[in-house]
């Protein structure tokens, strides 16, 4: 599904990422862990195709693709979610309009066919049901007043709703109760077809998951891999 060779990130001249090379297997849950600082964040939002890094060498290779210069949306619509550890607020941008926009925009990339509106409300109120996510969250604006555990269900919603090929939530547990943690690893359950990159300090938490492979970062080298 993924693989990373060899790759070099920096920001603002100063080199982050040295050298990392990994394997991420198809359908498959992989766990990213290190101290703060270590380099984590910046190996998946690299991955995710944030501009905000600089790639200096080395390659991703998505689906047998080479993405390494593809920009954030390209790859998004080709099937890579990142579920951001903090994700702003979007005043004046309703939850109904931005998972209307983001899924037509999935569909007709994929199908090269609109999505009607009809399928589109059947789709958002069985992902929405499953979640146990109230009907007036769709007029409210992006994250704006949300708790942390609204915004990880929102994720969550998005996720459902787009049925990415690879899904990356950095610290999907942090903010999260336990109810939410529940429906977190039940979502992720829930998906078999979607390749995880789970980024987490909780060992509780993912000894909920069938984790196939852990990569320990530090220093922005790969140092453990089991």
């Amino acid at each position: 599904m993924l693989k990373i060779k060899n790759l070099f990130v920096s920001l603002d001249k100063k080199t982050l990422l040295y050298g990392i090379n990994a394997r991420i297997e198809k359908n498959k849950i992989c766990r990213i862990y290190g101290k703060n600082g270590c380099g984590k964040t910046t190996l998946v939002n690299t991955i995710a195709g944030s501009s905000t890094y600089n790639i200096d060498s080395g390659q991703i290779i998505f689906n047998n693709e080479d993405i390494t210069k593809m920009d954030a949306t390209e790859r998004a619509l080709k099937g890579i979610f990142l579920g951001a550890q903090n994700v702003p607020e979007i005043p004046g941008l309703t939850v109904m309009n931005f998972l209307k926009h983001s899924l037509m925009a999935h569909v007709k990339y994929e199908t090269k066919k609109e999505l009607l509106m009809g399928d589109f409300l059947t789709r958002l109120t069985k992902a929405r049901e499953q979640l146990n996510i109230p009907e007036s969250w769709l007029t409210r604006y992006i994250n704006v007043g949300f708790s942390g555990g609204e915004r990880k269900k929102l994720m969550l919603l998005r996720l459902i709703l787009t049925q990415p090929k690879l899904a990356i939530l950095d610290e999907p547990d942090s903010g999260a109760d336990a109810v939410v943690q529940k429906q977190i690893i039940d979502t992720i359950k829930s998906m078999p077809k979607t390749t995880f990159i789970i980024i987490s300090h909780q060992d509780s938490f993912v000894k909920k998951l069938n984790i196939s492979k852990t990569y320990i970062l530090d220093s922005g080298k790969i140092t453990i891999k089991k």
